[in-house]
C-alpha cells in the first residue's frame, strides 16, 4: 500500500515568504518548504497496481499551464479544535478543472468519489488543542496575504509517509501541462 495525493508544488521564493509567516502560534507543528503545495486530489492509502492506473490515468490529462495567486489566511476547525492554519488560493476555474481531472483520473483507476468539496489552499502548519486567541490573531496578522502569479506548467503525483514530526512527501511523478 502507498498513501498518495496529486499537488502543485509552491515555488522556492514563494515558499520562503510563506516560512516568515510561521511563527506566533504555541506548539504549531510548522511545515517545511518541501511540504508546501497545493493539493489537488488525497487518493490515501492505494494498492500498487491501482497507483500505477492511477499514474496512466494522471498521465492522460490534458491542459495549459496557468496562474494562481496565494491570497489570504485562515484555519479548518473552531475554537480549540482547530488543527491546522493555512494560505488561501483565489478563485481559479483552470485549477478547478485540474482538481476535476485529478478527481475523474481517480474514478476511472477505480478509486470512490472524494465527498468533501475541493478548496485550494497551502497548509502551512499543523495544531493541536491551540490558544484560539493566538489562532485568531495570526489570521489577522496574515489576512492580507497575497502572493505574485504562481505559474502551473505541470503538477505531481506524491507518496507521503506518516512519522513523528508530521508527514514527508516524496514526488513520484510528474505531469506537465501544455
Amino acid at each position: 500500500m502507498i498513501r498518495l495525493f496529486a499537488a502543485i508544488s509552491i515555488p522556492l521564493e514563494i515558499g520562503q515568504a510563506l516560512q516568515a509567516r510561521q511563527s506566533g502560534i504555541d506548539g504549531a507543528r510548522w511545515r517545511p518548504l518541501e511540504a508546501l503545495h497545493v493539493t489537488l486530489r488525497f487518493f490515501g492509502e492505494i494498492r500498487q497496481d491501482i497507483a500505477r492506473d492511477l499514474d496512466a490515468e494522471l498521465m492522460s490529462i490534458a491542459g495549459r499551464p496557468f496562474e494562481i495567486t496565494l491570497a489570504g489566511a485562515g484555519s479548518f476547525g473552531d475554537g480549540e479544535g482547530v488543527n491546522a492554519v493555512w494560505a488561501g488560493v483565489e478563485e481559479s476555474a483552470a485549477l478547478r478543472r485540474l482538481a476535476e481531472a485529478c478527481e475523474g483520473a481517480a474514478r476511472r483507476a477505480g478509486l470512490k468519489a472524494e465527498k468533501r468539496n475541493y478548496r485550494p489552499h497551502v497548509t502551512l502548519a499543523y495544531l493541536r488543542r491551540p490558544d484560539p486567541a493566538e489562532v485568531g490573531a495570526w489570521i489577522q496578522a496574515n489576512n492580507l496575504l497575497k502572493s505574485p502569479p504562481i505559474t502551473v506548467d505541470r503538477f505531481g503525483l506524491y507518496s507521503s509517509t506518516l512519522g513523528r514530526e508530521g508527514s514527508h512527501y516524496r514526488l513520484e511523478a510528474e505531469y506537465p501541462l501544455g
